[in-house]
This record gives structure tokens, C-alpha cells and sequence, in this order.
């Protein structure tokens, strides 16, 4: 009677530590996250954060840089930091990175706010320190030229930005710009070694 009220009744549920007294077990050290471990909550959330902090650090101090720049620097003469090798002469530049492409002031803007979605949406599968660093920098770097575009003269999506350090024998460049090189270079190394923006490796 006991056995037939058990089949017909609500079934046992077995205890934390399974049915046969046995310890769940834990995913082994090094296997991806769990999907419940989502970037919402536990390492997921940190190396967000640090995506954050390295593009706000990133996009702050180009911000702040150009600003002085502007202020103090722009129809001066350069002022030498090494002699002849390393200057601070402020430009405005139309086009892309170290002055490419003064012609396609809009198309730069564009492709500049397709990276900062893409990078928002790489973050939600992000568990790997190296890479919230690179995406940080690329985040912080193509927010400070886009502000550029956005707020400067001579309009909206076709702003100047504003260039300062002048290496000799190179072109004039930004914050912006060294951190966007800084951390594409970054996700190069990366990539050859074989490591994911979910924290696993390739060992191919």
C-alpha cells in the first residue's frame, strides 16, 4: 500500500546533496562559465566593470587633454617637448586616425558609433580580463573622437577632431587615437594566442 501511494503520490526530491548522498559537483577549473554565471552577476559583472573604468579613464583624459589643448595651445607656436622629435602643436583634423580621409568626416562617425555598439554588445559575453582592458580602450578612444564629431565645429557628424602630439616624421594624433591603437593592437595579440572574450582558450 505504502509503495502504491508513493507512485501515485507527488515523487521524492532528492536532498543538496543528490539522491545518493554525494556532493553536487563543481565545473572544472578552466571550462567556461555556466549560463547562470552570465555577465549580470559574479566575474561577468567585474570584467564589465573594468571595461568601464579603462574606457571612462581612457575617454576622460583625452577629453580633459583637449580641452587644454584648445585652450592654451591652438593658434600658438608648437611647444617642444624632445627638440625636433616630440611636439604639441594643436590641428584640427577632419578625418580619421593621424589624419586619414579628411573627406569622409560622416563616414568615420558612423563607423565609430558601430564599434561602440558592437563593443556594448561583446561586454554581455565578456570573462576575460585582457580583453575587457582592449574593448575598454577601443570604448574610451572612439567615444572621445566621436564627441569630437558630435560637438565640435563645423557641425554635428562633422566635427574636427582635435590633434595634438606631433612626433617628428609622423602625423599628429590624440589620446583617442593612442588608446584605439593601444587596444587594437592588444586584441591582435590576443587573437594569435587564441583567447576569447568568454575567457576560453584555443589551443590551435
Amino acid at each position: 500500500m505504502a509503495e502504491a501511494e508513493r507512485i501515485i503520490g507527488t515523487p521524492d526530491i532528492p536532498d543538496a546533496e543528490g539522491a545518493d548522498g554525494a556532493e553536487p559537483q563543481q565545473p572544472a577549473e578552466g571550462t567556461a562559465p555556466a549560463a547562470s554565471d552570465g555577465p549580470v552577476g559574479g566575474r561577468g559583472r567585474k570584467k564589465i566593470l573594468v571595461l568601464l573604468g579603462v574606457a571612462v579613464l581612457a575617454y576622460l583624459l583625452d577629453l580633459v587633454s583637449k580641452m587644454i589643448v584648445v585652450a592654451k595651445l591652438e593658434h600658438q607656436e608648437p611647444i617642444e617637448i624632445l627638440g625636433d622629435w616630440l611636439k604639441f602643436d594643436a590641428i584640427r583634423n577632419a578625418g580619421a586616425a593621424f589624419g586619414i580621409g579628411e573627406a569622409f568626416t560622416v563616414i568615420f562617425t558612423a563607423i565609430a558609433a558601430v564599434v561602440i555598439i558592437v563593443i556594448i554588445r561583446l561586454a554581455r559575453k565578456l570573462y576575460s580580463l585582457p580583453w575587457a582592458i582592449a574593448l575598454g580602450l577601443l570604448l574610451g578612444g572612439a567615444l572621445g573622437n566621436l564627441t569630437d564629431r558630435i560637438f565640435r565645429a563645423p557641425g554635428v557628424f562633422k566635427g574636427a577632431v582635435v590633434d595634438f602630439i606631433a612626433p617628428a616624421h609622423f602625423a599628429v594624433f590624440n589620446l583617442a587615437d593612442s588608446a584605439i591603437v593601444c587596444g587594437g593592437i592588444l586584441i591582435v595579440i590576443l587573437s594569435f594566442k587564441g583567447l576569447d572574450p568568454d575567457g576560453t582558450v584555443h589551443k590551435d
